[in-house]
């Protein structure tokens, strides 16, 4: 596929223009209007297969530093358009990026390595995130890409939403909040001939139960959250909203870089006592960045902008969340789950660190050499740590589109929809 060379993700731009010739192609199937605006402006575009009442809902880019979404939304609409039986019964509906604002201050599309894809990093602070914004923000203030995501499964009612998620290192895995029975196979298998680890102890998903190796199911509202500090809850964000209309979400994850450390089921050790340092590590990490933003911050001209707010977004939930590992007991002991908490733990500060330093830079503010150090010393531990390895972006989007399919046949085949 011309847009996907080994290195590179399709931009926002080109994930546009490929959706006009789709469906300046087949005017009789496919259809691509606006569905609102974001906060800067920018358009908010809808690529639609097939008129069946019935509807499955793709969003791509509802984290700006997780790129995969979009090419795997290209395929999956070639797809919708080629075999018929897809559209069969079943309407596909693309948003083509949930956050084109946050999409155009992400700037890593051809990274090489870990401390590439950090220099150009960008991820809002949580408020600002389209799909989490409902669990964090009064109805009244949620952004405008949330309100057009809402009105959009409003009038969809898919059976089932699909979210294009990834991780930069790490393995593949799926979050559901209804079950679909029979898709942990296909996902396991299609992880498999890619040569992608699944990721079985994923600490977003801690605690949930498990459907099948990789594949978890979000708790119900009786259940005690994992990290009783951090702020989002899933059950209030965009996931949820299909339920209106007897839906589910599922958001699939998939990898840049693998790392072959995250599916092992063993037992770890000393898990309280790794949870323990690894919380220790990340207060010492964060205060490290913290005392370059008290340093840097007197002479930074006003007011913050997302860059800003979103590395002291990062930092704020440090407290809590080390809290949480030292003082909660752990909901899964096995070497994945604390391999997860670890990268969990080093990508915090990291990504404050990499965000404050774009911030810096722009300054011209001579602090900004300490924090390239941190941010390269950090980048290059972080892959070595996990050993990490590239999944060529073919087979990142091949996995992805493959689960996608897998969920939509499954979920309407059952008794979620």
């Amino acid at each position: 596929m011309s847009l996907l060379p080994e290195l590179r993700y399709p931009t926002v731009s080109e994930i546009e223009a490929s959706a006009r010739t789709l469906a300046a192609q087949r005017p009789g199937l496919c259809t691509l209007r606006h569905i609102g605006v974001s906060r800067a402006g920018r358009p908010l575009q809808l690529l639609s297969v097939g008129h069946a009442r019935r509807a499955v809902l793709i969003v791509a880019g509802a984290h700006a530093n997780e790129p995969t979404g979009g090419a795997t939304l290209l395929v999956l609409a070639e797809r919708a358009l080629r075999e018929r039986e897809l559209r069969a019964d079943t309407s596909w509906h693309f948003l083509l990026c949930a956050d084109p604002d946050g999409a155009a201050l992400h700037r890593a599309p051809a990274p090489r390595t870990l401390l590439d894809y950090h220099l150009g990093f960008f991820r809002p602070a949580g408020a600002e995130q389209p799909e989490w914004s409902p669990s964090l923000l009064p109805p009244d203030l949620l952004p405008p890409e949330t309100r057009a995501l809402m009105r959009l499964i409003d009038e969809l009612r898919p059976y089932l939403q699909v979210t294009l998620h990834g991780t930069d290192l790490g393995g593949s895995w799926v979050q559901l909040t209804k079950d679909v029975p029979g898709l942990a196979e296909p996902f396991a298998k299609s992880a498999a001939e890619l040569h992608i680890p699944v990721e079985t102890g994923a600490c977003d998903a801690a605690g949930w139960r498990a459907s099948g190796p990789g594949v978890r199911v979000m708790p119900s509202s009786s259940l005690d959250a994992a990290y009783p500090s951090m702020p989002d809850d899933a059950r209030l964000s965009t996931w949820y909203r299909p339920h209106r209309y007897g839906g589910l979400t599922a958001v699939v994850e998939v990898p840049m870089w693998a790392s072959d450390l995250v599916d092992d089921p063993g037992q770890h050790p000393a898990p309280v006592a790794a949870l323990r340092h690894l919380a220790r590590r990340l207060c010492l990490d964060a205060q490290r960045v913290e005392r370059i933003l008290a340093d840097a911050l007197p002479r930074l001209p006003g007011p913050d902008g997302p860059l800003l707010r979103a590395a002291k977004w990062a930092l704020e939930l440090v407290p809590g969340l080390a809290s949480d590992l030292v003082e909660v007991a752990p909901v899964d002991t096995t070497r994945a789950y604390i391999g997860s908490v670890d990268a969990f733990g080093r990508r915090l500060p990291l990504r404050a660190a990499a965000m404050l330093l774009r911030v810096l830079r722009e300054a011209g503010d001579h602090a900004a050499p300490r924090l390239e150090e941190l941010v390269a010393t950090w980048s290059d531990a972080f892959s070595d740590r996990f050993r990490a390895r590239w999944v060529p972006v073919a087979d990142q989007v091949e996995h992805q589109a493959r689960t996608v399919v897998a969920a939509a046949l499954h979920a309407r085949g059952s008794d979620v929809g």
